[in-house]
């Protein structure tokens, strides 16, 4: 077998493979999402850990708003969060941080890590289980009022970036 033909026949491989992760990644999305709501968001509203006003239906109106329900103790998260923190300089993001202890907890969390992003604190999970959350981390688009995609898990800067474009 010549280097060209194992070229291609390497390239098909790889592109099944990859197709393969793709359909993969799309069914357990879909799985672990199975639950949440589907078109219109349901009101989500409150005061950030820093004490300011969020309404996320009222802001998705203006502009897109990424919704990055997450957790202190999330592992995950670890690797989700500084995409989410940096693309909160260009785009409007609000954390909900689950079951992760007191406002003065997940506060002192997010300046250690230094997190910027808007988060309101979900502490009992009710916000998670009126939206249906299975996993952690879970990010909404939302586009006046109206959800326009949900990820689960680990995602990645382009990821994020072609889902927000995508809308």
């Amino acid at each position: 077998m010549g280097k060209r033909q194992k070229m291609k026949r390497w390239g098909k491989e790889t592109l099944i493979y990859l197709l393969m992760i793709i359909i993969f990644s799309f069914a357990v999305d879909a799985w672990r999402t199975k639950d949440m709501p589907a078109n219109a968001a349901p009101a989500l509203a409150g005061i950030s850990t820093t004490g300011e006003a969020i309404d996320v239906i009222a802001m998705s109106q203006e502009k897109p708003v990424v919704v990055y329900f997450w957790a202190t103790w999330c592992a995950a998260c670890r690797f989700v969060t500084p995409t989410i923190n940096w693309f909160s300089d260009a785009y409007q993001v609000v954390g909900v941080s689950t079951t992760s202890g007191e406002d003065r907890r997940v506060s002192g969390y997010m300046t250690s890590h230094d997190n910027t992003f808007k988060n309101m604190n979900d502490t009992r999970g009710d916000i998670s289980r009126e939206w249906g959350i299975r996993v952690t981390p879970t990010i909404v688009i939302i586009d006046k009022g109206e959800i326009k995609n949900i990820t689960t898990g680990i995602t990645t800067p382009v990821g994020l970036l072609a889902r927000l474009w995508l809308i």
